[in-house]
């Protein structure tokens, strides 16, 4: 998960999903990268304007997502929470300095959920909503 997560490397976010976070003064967020995320995205508007997940090197794919979160500057929550303390600091770390380990690990991860089979038919259920089971 921590392989495939590292596809935040490239894309963007709209206002409405990492407000909070910039807005928490919380402890897991630089100040400075904060701060340049707000003029982007106001307190109470522009929920759809949107921002790159990864500021240095936004178009290309590589391992900067990995050193952006070492440095507190993972612009969703949930990108954050790998480096924060936990089990997959690890991880992070070594996709950080080695981009060939993330690269590698990353493909094989692809490889392996586009194996999944998906249930189909009276198997399986469309949801109306992404986020919410029907």
């Amino acid at each position: 998960m921590v392989a495939l997560s590292g596809s935040h490397t490239i894309g963007q976010s709209q206002c409405f999903l990492f407000r909070d976070r910039i807005y928490s003064n919380r402890t897991d967020i630089d100040a400075g990268f904060a701060s340049t995320r707000r003029r982007q995205c106001p307190i109470n508007s522009g929920d759809s304007n949107l921002a790159a997940l990864e500021l240095v090197t936004p178009n290309s794919f590589d391992n900067n997502y990995f050193k952006n979160l070492m440095q507190r500057k993972g612009l969703l929550q949930s990108d954050q929470v790998l480096f924060s303390g936990g089990s997959t600091d690890s991880i992070v770390s070594e996709y950080s300095r080695n981009p060939r380990t993330f690269m590698s690990d990353f493909g094989n991860a692809m490889i392996k959920m586009g194996d999944l089979e998906p249930l189909t038919g009276q198997n399986g259920i469309i949801r109306r909503i992404c986020r919410a089971t029907n």
